[in-house]
């Protein structure tokens, strides 16, 4: 079966063809950051805009790359949620009604589902189940994951997503939207041990994060001293040292507690190298194995959400399809309603 995947959950548009049998046959992705970074932030009436504009030309490249045509499609999977409703709206709208018109399959996909799953578009992939460290600039959460659709929430954030913590803290530095991988950037030039900021929830005695008082002590850093070159790349080190800590020890302490020897990092901050290295050297040392999506599949993409609805109809999820000819979205959607 061949699978169109459609995703506009954000300000990315991502568009992709899997085939169950051969893989991912293309996949499409436009990144609107020049549009949000003037205003240093993702406009949701612009990003809904962009959206319309960009998803049936990026449908017909991904076609002639897949070397396909629309009749040869079996399904269609979109990102019903969550995420911003306006953006959702325009992948809810175009994916039913080629379905509609094509008379197939069309299936709503929880755009967390789709990044849980990335890893198993890479080689190696892991096996069910799985700890999962979901990461990115809306979500920060540890989850159990035994099958497609079986999710146990073990701990997230209580306040700032660590994406997020990330740009914000990248903005009071001075640099620009999105700021989570110039801040990576920058902490690279870094003298480390200049500055030293708390670990939020380290010693908790949960799976919980907390990154907004990160945020708040770089603020009290940048106030208290003279901010040249040098000391903001060492304030960029210093949280993002904070930050991995609290990832990968929690991430470690979860994987050990579940008894698993897998562990899944998704998301946009699973991108960042530091965090790689660390829970690289410290899943070896404990005997556990760690798995990352493609750089590629870090951000929001249509090739998890084509996955994921590949995964879905092979397992024949009928309660999972909408009702022909009608469609709706989830800004708020609760992975473990799944």
């Amino acid at each position: 079966m061949i699978v169109l995947g459609i995703e506009t959950s954000c300000d990315e548009t991502g568009i992709a063809f899997y085939h169950t049998e051969h893989g991912l046959l293309s996949h499409t992705l436009y990144s609107q950051i020049e549009i949000h970074n003037e205003y240093g932030g993702v406009v949701p009436e612009l990003a809904s805009r962009d959206h319309i504009r960009r998803v049936v030309p990026l449908i017909k490249q991904a076609l002639k790359e897949a070397n396909i045509c629309l009749k040869e499609v079996d399904a269609i999977a979109y990102t019903q949620g969550p995420g911003l409703a306006g953006a959702l709206l325009v992948g809810a709208c175009i994916g039913s009604a080629l379905a509609f018109a094509l008379e197939i399959p069309v299936l709503n996909i929880h755009h967390l589902e789709g990044h849980l799953l990335s890893p198993l578009l890479s080689t190696p992939s892991p096996s069910f189940p799985f700890v999962a460290l979901l990461v990115s600039g809306g979500h920060t959460q540890l989850i159990k994951v035994n099958s497609i659709g079986q999710y146990i929430l073990l701990g997230e954030t209580v306040d700032d997503a660590a994406g997020e913590a990330f740009d914000k803290t990248a903005k009071l530095l001075g640099l620009d939207y999105p700021g989570g991988r110039a801040l990576a950037e920058l902490a690279e030039q870094g003298q480390s041990g200049r500055f030293k900021l708390p670990r939020p929830m380290r010693y908790s005695g949960d799976f919980n994060f907390s990154f907004s008082g990160l945020k708040t002590a770089v603020s009290t850093l940048i106030k208290n001293h003279d901010i040249t070159s040098q000391t903001c790349a060492d304030i960029a080190l210093a949280f993002q040292e904070a930050v991995i800590d609290i990832l990968a020890e929690k991430s470690l302490s979860a994987l050990m507690q579940s008894g698993l020897s897998q562990l899944v990092v998704a998301g946009g901050v699973g991108a960042n190298i530091q965090l790689r290295k660390r829970l690289i050297r410290e899943t070896t040392d404990i005997g556990a194995t760690v798995y990352f999506p493609e750089f590629e599949f870090c951000t929001d993409n249509g090739a998890m959400i084509a996955f994921a609805g590949a995964m879905r109809l092979q397992q024949q999820e009928i309660n999972y399809q909408q009702t022909m000819g009608s469609f709706t979205v989830r800004a708020r959607w609760d992975l473990e309603m799944l």
